[in-house]
């Protein structure tokens, strides 16, 4: 399992299938921040790199903390996924029949990588798939899961990957851990983007103890990079040039330009161009503005050049996409 060609957090195109299992009294906020991350990752990207399906143990739909039911496809079986995310909640450490043990073993072992959400890795250490390895779980629950399970190295981490297994302690730790898969198969710039959508800028190290609050989404990048997106997302409609960029974040444009490339695999002006046409592409999609108004409004000096730059990008004109 520990394979490099089967790692799942490494640079990959190629679409992964991914098997959800959500048991009953999982927190639904766990549930969209597994899901919704990968969903806007599809939509960024422009095709389906991430394709899942949600189960449950019984094909009842799974009622969350809030009280909310969740959906499902079907019942949870053998069936085989590049990816298992099992998400537990209050009774989870309960949910340990013999035959759900047995084809979460089954499951866990034809995937290329599985995983715990919150009480979700009860369920895998009960099964004996965290024997040996680092793991984590809810921060609440963390000197008894230590203590039902002494062969499990437990870490109070946000989130833990260990070779094919990974644990994440909550809803906010597996948003940060879909942030990491995200950047490890389709680039840092991806990943920004999805963080975008939700304005989400608190992300973390995956080894920050659980309770404690890091600096934001680019934590761990050079600074100066972190203040030029600033200043690129502020400046949307009026965009900065290079030098301009470069300037005001106090560095030469030829350095501005090597710690992006280094940080984020683009030149500052690919990357700017990319966000305002994201930018762009929300409000085709989620607006009936004027394609004249989205032009302006994303920093494009006429209908005709945001056209051209948009069908470039995403392959069809705005307006075939708005229609279609």
């Amino acid at each position: 399992m520990k394979n490099e060609s089967r790692n799942v957090f490494r640079v990959e195109r190629a679409p992964l299938s991914i098997t959800i299992l959500v048991l009953e009294n999982a927190s639904i906020l766990c549930v969209a921040s597994t899901i919704d991350p990968l969903r806007a990752a599809n939509r960024i990207a422009g095709e389906r790199l991430f394709d899942w399906r949600i189960v449950s143990i019984d094909r009842v739909p799974p009622r969350t903390t809030s009280g909310l039911p969740i959906a499902v496809d079907g019942a949870f079986d053998a069936m085989a996924a590049d990816m298992l995310i099992v998400i537990g909640g209050f009774g989870t450490r309960d949910a340990s029949s013999r035959p759900l043990l047995s084809t979460l073993r089954k499951c866990a072992r034809a995937a290329r990588s599985f995983g715990g959400v919150e009480a979700g890795s009860w369920l895998l250490a009960r099964a004996g798939l965290l024997d040996g390895r680092r793991a984590t779980t809810h921060w609440e629950d963390l000197e008894d899961f230590a203590a039902a399970f002494p062969s499990v190295d437990v870490r109070p981490d946000r989130y833990v990957i260990d070779g094919a297994a990974f644990t994440a302690g909550g809803a906010s730790p597996i948003f940060d851990l879909m942030l990491h898969l995200i950047r490890s198969r389709l680039g840092m710039a991806v990943a920004l983007d999805v963080a975008s959508v939700f304005i989400y800028d608190q992300a973390h190290n995956a080894a920050d103890t659980q309770p404690f609050v890091s600096l934001g989404r680019l934590e761990g990048y050079d600074e100066r990079v972190a203040q030029a997106i600033r200043l690129m997302e502020s400046r949307i409609d009026e965009p900065l040039s290079t030098a301009a960029l470069a300037a005001r974040t106090g560095v030469t444009t030829r350095t501005l330009e090597t710690i992006f490339r280094k940080a984020i695999g683009e030149t500052p002006g690919a990357y700017y161009q990319r966000l305002r046409l994201n930018a762009a592409r929300r409000l085709v999609l989620d607006t009936r503005l004027p394609m004249a108004d989205i032009a302006a409004r994303t920093g494009f000096g006429s209908t005709a050049s945001f056209s051209r730059a948009f069908s470039a990008a995403f392959g069809e004109a705005p307006t075939r996409l708005r229609t279609g």
